[in-house]
């Protein structure tokens, strides 16, 4: 049976095994990898400030869903323009965008444990978020070029940089759910050996992870940087990989020559609650499917 539209994971999503092999795309002393700011334009400034205060040779990767709930033209040609000032990797959401696929609805490719409910507010979201988008007047052919991964190196080592997982676009392989089982944590550690990487850093299941594997290797998901990550705790959470560690990370780990670990977005909470009720008001599909987890944070608890 075909799968509907929000499930389905289409054929141009996939990647082959060699996709994460070649030669880094770009080089730095730090890394910071930022993946579901969904629009949140206050999220966005305060990542930036964060990054503007790095110092030394460095890098910003957006790493997909950089839009979403920013479904209004002005408020989609704000996010957009300063997110193609730095590198980008397309998501699902920036793919559907602009090169939408036959019943393919959001592209988020959801597995069975996400209820019918969340798939179709999704596609909703979708539709409403194209349409502004085309009314924003920016060249949607710069989100169709995107890539879908890139390779970087950071003190010698290599990082594969994905949206969903290291065979496609929207995988969910590197999600908290999949990793959380035996079968999946031995599917991931065999992606390490085909794309030669130390880390794989993604973003797309919404929810963070730091896993270390044998071979001091590191998968590392930063959740959202655009909306709360744990029960309780407002505030988005961007990668970061660096040569040096920082003195502010939520938490972290050693991997060879380099640390990683995650860091706080911490963004003005009451404005960007403000603006989503501009946008999206009670009753709508953001609204329904989201603001529970902007005002409060998931179902999901931070490790002690």
């Amino acid at each position: 049976m075909r799968a509907a539209p929000g499930r389905l994971c289409p054929t141009s999503y996939r990647y082959a095994d060699a996709a994460l092999s070649g030669a880094p795309a770009l080089a730095a002393g730090t890394l910071w990898i930022a993946g579901g700011l969904y629009g949140n334009r206050y999220a966005l400034q305060a990542l930036l400030e964060a990054y503007a205060a790095e110092p030394g040779s460095k890098a910003l990767v957006f790493n997909g869903d950089f839009h979403w709930f920013d479904a209004e033209p002005r408020e989609f040609e704000l996010i957009d323009e300063a997110v193609l000032g730095f590198h980008a990797l397309r998501g699902n959401v920036e793919t559907e965008i602009a090169v939408p696929g036959e019943g393919a609805g959001c592209g988020c490719a959801y597995p069975e444990w996400v209820g019918d409910a969340t798939v179709e507010h999704s596609n909703r979201i979708l539709k409403r978020l194209r349409a502004a988008a085309l009314a924003s007047g920016r060249d949607l052919r710069a989100l169709a070029g995107l890539p879908m991964h890139l390779v970087a190196e950071v003190g010698g080592e290599r990082v594969g940089i994905v949206h969903g997982d290291a065979e496609s676009l929207a995988g969910w392989n590197f999600s908290h759910e999949a990793l959380a089982t035996a079968a999946g944590a031995a599917a991931a550690e065999r992606q390490f050996a085909r794309a030669g990487v130390r880390v794989f850093a993604s973003s797309h299941t919404c929810l963070p992870v730091l896993k270390e594997f044998l071979g001091g290797r590191v998968l590392v998901n930063n959740g959202a940087a655009g909306m709360p990550n744990f029960r309780g705790e407002r505030y988005g959470v961007a990668t970061r990989i660096s040569t040096r560690p920082a003195r502010d990370a939520l938490y972290g780990t050693r991997c060879a020559g380099v640390y990683v670990e995650a860091m706080r977005i911490v963004y003005d909470v009451p404005a960007w609650e403000r603006r989503f009720l501009e946008l999206w008001p009670a009753g709508s599909d953001a609204h329904r499917s989201y603001f529970e987890r902007i005002v409060g944070g998931p179902a999901f608890e931070r490790a002690a």
